[in-house]
């Protein structure tokens, strides 16, 4: 992963975020003589609001942006920001060698229905290639980064609360072997994953920081690493075989290491070529998915860390990985603008390329039912496929703004999606589609 410490809200910045539609206001509500007037109306452009599925369903745009008022229809802003969006790349040109062999899945899926658009949280992101800081424990539960804080948003109650803050001194409660009792002040956080009662937050000097989530404290403190370039990348919990919760980071210095969440001691440490940015364990917990800043992801054996297959075809540095429950499929997301999708039976080949609109695929999630994969673009494009007609169908959630990530709730009834912007930074809900019978009313 690029090593980037306070580049990343410039590079952002200069993306064509929704707020440069509405500076664009500016002049002409600003620079009239008629005073407070046209100040009111500029708000009314800009002032927080919740949208409804009543009220999308109605017309109103999901994110509450009166394109009617402005200068610019949505459409014709669209067009800008295809056409203007400048897709990160370490490779040179991977985008556009994709864009030019690939064309994406056809649209027309129907399998996820707005919900609610929630203005009132603000999801922020600390790096920009880094995008897994929204998670989703239940279908009205979903926990997130805003700025400094670990926040929980209940859709159930409209309830936000902080349950951790960095921004100043952060220590454990407990005592643990390794646990830095002296803890972190003022912690970067640069990835987050939250699991049933567990929560892990990584920071951008290596630290890590568990919490149980139904106790008080913080459980466990630990810097993983010294090195210069100790970025944690990446974190996934898991139930390992023996039923005791682990989770593995992903580390900026070439490392994977693998703790337990009981005593919250390192089991594994394997080392890599290149860094590493993204990890995900197997259904069977055999296996690995290892990728990083190379062309090729590895499969690894998780006992021993020793590499079993390498991945060949990304065209630029990965950032995401997801395993399907089957446990003989799996997905790569890169920077080269695709997810690929792969099969333990024949790995030669990749099973269905999946190109996005805007740039890089930053995230990717399978339901816990496997007939479904979201996958996630730097902004603006969330793309659920659907895997019952092998990834050749899509539902396109089309939006504005750069994407903190996205979450699946356990049981596949919600969808979340985290949207940093200026302006229209919000939380957007989505509900899972039901189609019923009329036997069903008798059950």
């Amino acid at each position: 992963m690029s090593y980037y410490r306070r580049v990343e809200f410039d590079y952002m910045d200069d993306e064509g975020e929704m707020a440069d539609v509405v500076d664009e206001m500016d002049e002409e509500y600003y620079g009239r003589d008629d005073g407070e007037a046209e100040l009111d109306d500029y708000d009314m452009l800009t002032k927080a609001i919740d949208i409804s599925s009543a009220q999308a369903r109605r017309g109103t745009d999901i994110q509450g942006i009166p394109w009617n008022r402005l200068n610019i229809t949505r459409e014709k802003y669209r067009q800008t920001r295809l056409e203007q969006y400048k897709n990160y790349e370490n490779v040179p040109s991977s985008g556009e060698v994709i864009d030019k062999a690939c064309k994406p899945m056809e649209k027309g899926g129907n399998y996820y229905e707005f919900r609610h658009n929630t203005r009132l949280v603000k999801p922020t992101i600390l790096h920009f290639q880094l995008r897994n800081l929204v998670w989703a424990t239940s279908k009205h539960d979903v926990y997130l980064m805003s700025n400094y804080s670990v926040i929980h948003w209940s859709s159930l109650s409209c309830n936000l609360s902080e349950v951790l803050n960095f921004s100043g001194h952060v220590a454990p409660t407990e005592k643990h072997q390794g646990s830095l009792l002296e803890g972190f002040t003022q912690t970067q956080i640069s990835t987050l994953a939250v699991k049933d009662n567990f929560l892990v937050a990584g920071g951008f000097q290596g630290e890590l920081t568990c919490k149980r989530l139904d106790q008080r404290g913080i459980s466990f403190c630990t810097r993983t690493t010294y090195d210069d370039n100790a970025i944690t990348n990446a974190v996934e919990i898991y139930d390992s075989l023996s039923g005791i919760v682990h989770f593995m980071a992903s580390n900026n210095d070439c490392g994977i290491r693998e703790f337990d969440m009981e005593k919250f001691q390192l089991l594994n440490h394997f080392r890599f070529p290149w860094p590493v940015n993204h990890t995900s364990v197997s259904p069977d917990r055999k296996l690995l998915t290892v990728v990083g800043d190379n062309l090729d992801a590895l499969l690894v054996d998780s006992q021993n860390g020793k590499t079993v297959a390498t991945l060949n075809g990304h065209l630029d540095y990965t950032f995401a990985s997801a395993w399907h429950p089957d446990g003989l499929t799996f997905a790569t997301g890169n920077q080269d603008k695709t997810c690929r999708v792969w099969d333990l039976r024949k790995l030669s080949t990749p099973v269905a390329i999946l190109k996005g609109n805007l740039g890089a695929v930053r995230s990717i999630h399978f339901s816990s039912d496997g007939k479904f994969m979201a996958v996630a673009e730097p902004a603006d494009f969330v793309h659920i496929y659907s895997t019952t007609v092998d990834y050749k169908k899509r539902q396109e959630i089309d939006f504005f703004g750069e994407i903190s990530g996205v979450s699946l709730s356990p049981d596949d009834e919600s969808l979340f999606i985290g949207v940093w912007d200026r302006t229209y930074a919000s939380l957007l809900q989505y509900s899972k589609r039901h189609s019923y019978g009329y036997l069903d009313s008798y059950v």
